[in-house]
């Protein structure tokens, strides 16, 4: 019994800690960070920043920080670092706020909030561009080995509708940490910069990073509002049509093949469109693979225009667009052919009906028996009897007497005279 008595005597000190430890809510006190800043790092880009407070206690619990974007739109998230990265347009200001955090058994404690701001750049309502719509497209670059693709940009915009006639406009893209401004620029009739050509960028092919677009401007008349934008490369990646499309018809099958479009991204990144248009009778079919293929059964007495087109697949980056249709390729008979089948069958019918009708004109005018007498037969010397019928009716309905004649024939009767 004695021994059991320190036992007893650690255990309770043990609960004690565990209870000093799981104090409740109200009696552990949450700080709010402090030095709170955000800081423009690039092209719609900011750092927020902030550090502990120095005096939380106890010093040696992991904190976390709820982050809170308040404009331009709202967002939030936790994070255990005391920094964070933000893209986001900035044209209307930014603002953000961050707590400490803590998770206190089932219960989450919450430090009060602190908060920054930075202001909207000035400038004049209605003189920002508008419509800004961006494209991008690849192309092979075979003077590089390290960077076999280049992807070029082009912009276009629209003049703000109160923007001075004497505005001018200037382009910016942000694609990680490369920044450039625009050089080739195309003008609208008051000689204001309308559009924007990039033939070689910082921006990857395959890339999965926001692409950043700034456009200010300047006038004598007044302050031009500046426009940012933030482009998904997928939603704006021209894709090239597929390479080298041949076709051709063995019997009834159509052969298709080609080759992947030019592209960053490898051959089973992609998915085909191929679309089959019959001349002669005017209809189409639109079939989607995944191969670089496709066998379709055809009527081989057509003639048959050709075309494929390709998008990247959702299994390497999110769904894109398709691209334009590769130059049509004509395979099967010729269109003249058809034509001539026609003509021969309509000739021909119109021959029958000419020499059915003839017919039935000779028929009716008794020129055939005119035309074509019959030929008359040679005389026996046998003396041929024309027997006559007659029949005569006595008064009765009854009787009846059948009176049976015989003629001799004129030739018959001179022989006989002759001789008696």
């Amino acid at each position: 019994m004695i021994t059991m008595v320190p036992v007893l005597l650690i255990l309770s000190g043990a609960v004690a800690i565990l209870q000093a430890e799981l104090l409740p809510a109200e009696k552990f006190l949450l700080l709010p960070p402090v030095n709170f800043t955000i800081k423009v790092t690039g092209l719609a880009q900011v750092l927020l920043h902030w550090e502990p407070n120095p005096d939380q206690k106890p010093r040696n619990v992991n904190l976390e920080y709820h982050v809170k974007i308040n404009a331009p739109q709202d967002d939030d998230y936790e994070t255990r670092n005391t920094e964070s990265k933000c893209v986001t347009i900035l044209h209307r200001g930014f603002s953000a706020s961050v707590q400490t955090i803590l998770w206190h058994g089932p219960s989450l404690l919450a430090s009060s909030w602190v908060s920054a701001e930075l202001k909207a750049p000035p400038g004049s309502p209605g003189t920002s561009v508008v419509n800004l719509t961006c494209t991008t497209n690849t192309a092979a670059d075979n003077g590089s080995s390290l960077w076999p693709y280049q992807v070029s940009l082009r912009c276009t915009w629209l003049v703000g509708q109160d923007a001075p006639e004497d505005t001018q406009y200037f382009l910016y893209y942000r694609y990680g940490s490369q920044t450039e401004e625009c050089q080739e620029y195309s003008k609208d009739a008051l000689k204001r910069n309308i559009a924007c050509w990039f033939p070689r960028t910082f921006i990857q092919g395959k890339g999965r990073d926001w692409l950043a677009v700034h456009v200010n401007g300047s006038s004598k008349h007044a302050a031009i509002e500046p426009f940012d934008q933030l482009f998904a490369l997928h939603a704006i990646d021209q894709v090239n049509p597929p390479l080298n499309v041949t076709a051709e018809i063995e019997g009834t099958h159509l052969s298709i093949q080609w080759e992947k479009p030019v592209s960053a991204f490898p051959t089973h990144c992609f998915d085909y469109e191929v679309k089959i248009y019959n001349i002669r009778k005017g209809y189409f079919q639109t079939e989607k693979v995944t191969t670089r293929a496709f066998v379709s059964i055809v009527d081989d007495a057509s003639k048959y225009c050709v075309q494929v087109r390709a998008a990247v697949s959702a299994t390497c980056r999110a769904a894109g667009s398709w691209s334009r249709w590769s130059r049509p390729r004509y395979v099967g008979t010729d269109e003249q052919k058809p034509l001539a089948r026609w003509f021969l069958v309509v000739l021909m019918a119109a021959a029958c009906f000419l020499l059915l009708t003839s017919s039935l004109l000779c028929r009716g005018c008794r020129l055939w028996s005119r035309l074509f007498p019959p030929v008359p037969a040679p005389k026996s010397n046998i003396q041929d009897f024309l027997v006559t019928t007659n029949h005569e009716k006595a008064g009765s309905t009854e009787t009846e007497t059948e009176v049976v004649s015989y003629v001799e024939e004129a030739a018959f009767e001179t022989l006989e005279d002759s001789v008696f």
